[in-house]
């Protein structure tokens, strides 16, 4: 089995609803997304995945929609307020945890056929969510 491992670096903001901690209040990361693919075959070039690759289909993915974005719950009720301000924002029909993120890029990257088994998201450089396939 070949394996590929991409780190993507991106800086979002999010906060959590029904939490007690600090996370309640608005706030930004500097996050790292590590993404890793398996195959048991190489192309004929002698790759699983040119890294190039990755960049086009998953790392401009998450530049044009998380990236310097707050990641919000459709429920949050500063949406409406951010949405009237033109602040950007991606949101999403859940807490935007950071499992829940790892799982937005995992299939954002399933969904550009990239065969990818896991996706690791380092919400600091101690704390890291996971998912997997």
């Amino acid at each position: 089995m070949y394996r590929v491992t991409q780190e993507i670096e991106f800086c979002y903001g999010h906060r959590l609803l029904d939490y007690d901690g600090k996370c309640r209040h608005l706030h930004g990361h500097n996050g790292k997304a590590v993404i890793v693919l398996e195959g048991e075959k190489l192309d004929h070039r002698g790759m699983l995945i040119d890294f190039t690759d990755i960049k086009k289909k998953l790392r401009c993915w998450i530049e044009d929609n998380l990236d310097h974005r707050m990641i919000l719950s459709d429920q949050d009720p500063v949406l409406e307020l951010l949405q009237n301000a033109g602040e950007p924002l991606y949101v999403i029909d859940e807490n935007p945890t950071a499992e829940t993120i790892a799982r937005i890029i995992f299939e954002q990257a399933r969904e550009q056929k990239l065969p990818v088994v896991e996706v690791r998201l380092w919400e600091t450089s101690k704390s890291c969510a996971s998912y997997r396939a």
